[in-house]
């Protein structure tokens, strides 16, 4: 790591400290939400023991706590102001696979698992691996076919289905 915020060759980055900042406050809500549902469903002891959401309740103390103490680490620290966490230029190949794959979890949603999976592995395969379409269109299909042969024929568990699965009768 370099001991200042620019990146390598004047190139933009983020600091440590930023970084340390955003996912302490996300945790904070993470436990906030954990900590709220708890109290919700019951989160004492009973004459039966615990409530369902004892447990939960605790976890989510916990978690606010250290998100806490990061947090105040975060803005107390001085090196953590002046440390590079990450550039542009090498947060490009994890943007490269984040974003896929988030339009992938996105399409299960409109188009079902198997025709967001066979787009998903079919344009990595072309597009990232630079395969051949002889390659990359068994593939493509055959994963997806597989799949929905092993979990909705053999182990009889249904997953999301879309618009192509509901015309195909399924």
């Amino acid at each position: 790591m370099h001991p200042t915020n620019e990146a390598p060759g004047g190139g933009a980055s983020v600091s440590t400290r930023v970084m340390e900042i955003v996912v302490a406050v996300a945790f904070i809500a993470v436990g906030l939400v954990v900590v709220h549902d708890s109290v919700r469903i019951g989160f004492r002891w009973s004459e039966d023991g615990p409530q369902a959401g004892y447990f939960p309740f605790w976890v989510g103390v916990f978690m606010i706590a250290a998100s806490i103490a990061t947090l105040v680490h975060a803005i107390r620290s001085p090196t953590a102001r002046t440390t590079v966490f990450v550039t542009t230029q090498s947060l490009r190949p994890v943007l490269r696979m984040l974003l896929p794959t988030a339009a992938f979890v996105l399409g299960v949603y409109f188009l079902g698992l198997y025709t967001s999976a066979a787009l998903y592995l079919g344009a990595f395969m072309r597009v990232g691996g630079g395969f051949r379409w002889r390659t990359v269109a068994p593939m493509a299909l055959g994963v997806p076919v597989f799949l929905f042969l092993l979990f909705e024929r053999w182990f009889l568990i249904p997953l999301p289905k879309g618009p192509l699965e509901a015309l195909l009768g399924y």
